[in-house]
Order: C-alpha cells, then structure tokens, then sequence
C-alpha cells in the first residue's frame, strides 16, 4: 500500500475526552501537565471540557458531550485532521450506554493513526515525548485508492 504523510506543527491540536468515573483522572493529570498543555488547543466534549476550563483556566473548544454526539465529533475531526493527538480516559468497568460510539472513535484514531493515550500513564508518557514540541510527520495509509475504486 502506498502510503502519504500529514505534517503535525509544532502546537498539536489535542481531544480530551473523559469517561464520569475517569473526569477526576483527566482533570489531576491535566493540572500536572498544564505548563504542557499551554501552548496546544485544546477540544474536549461537553462536560470535560466545561470542567477543564473552569478547573485550569484554560480556553478549551468544547464540543457536544460524548452520549449527545461529542465521540463521533471528535472521530470526524480526526478523519478531516482537526485532531493530531487523542487523550481518551475510559472506563472498562463500567457499561457505557453509548459504547458503539466509543468503539469507532479509537477505531478513527487507529484508521488515521494518530497517538492515543487511554490512562494516566500512556498520557504522561506521550505528553512528555520530545516529539509534542516539534513538528512531526505522521505516516498514514494513502486511503486515495481506496476513495477512488470502482464500486460494482
């Protein structure tokens, strides 16, 4: 398969998402790290996003909470490349109502590889990458093809 890149800046376009029993998470990691967070902009779904705002003092573009839409916002944002970089705290042991839509946005983030940090720890280790302030071309399927076959 032929493959293209996408150039990531140096400010990284960032999805903070947030399970209810993960928001304290999101939120504590978020206060460690917002000398790093600064200087990127930031997306979140409804409620995190409201919380992280008020919480940090950070301007966040908030979007529809995740049950409402919020999820698959942010997967269309990856696709269109609004979004380099994902921050999903979910919960695995709780049902969540609107799991096929959790489901296909880490199904966007793969498709289009961008990173994705699921906890505490995965999310401190990429945010502390010296990779998060630099430009960084990101190697992804050339999905043209695909697009452009022949349907029968």
């Amino acid at each position: 398969m032929i493959h293209k890149t996408i150039e990531m800046k140096h400010d990284k376009k960032i999805a903070l998402v947030a399970h209810d029993h993960m928001k304290r998470d999101l939120l504590e990691w978020a206060k460690y790290n917002l000398i790093l967070l600064r200087h990127h902009s930031l997306y979140a779904t409804g409620t995190t996003g409201t919380l992280l705002e008020r919480e940090l003092g950070l301007s966040v573009n908030k979007l529809q909470s995740g049950p409402l839409g919020g999820d698959q916002q942010v997967g269309a944002m990856i696709a269109e490349n609004r979004i380099d970089f994902l921050i999903f705290f979910w919960d695995p042991l709780e049902p969540q109502p609107h799991d096929p839509d959790v489901k296909a946005l880490l199904r966007m983030a793969v498709v289009w590889n961008i990173p994705i940090a699921c906890n505490r720890t995965s999310a401190d280790f990429m945010i502390s990458s010296p990779l998060m302030d630099e430009e960084y071309e990101r190697i992804l399927p050339d999905y043209d093809e695909y697009r452009t076959r022949a349907i029968k």
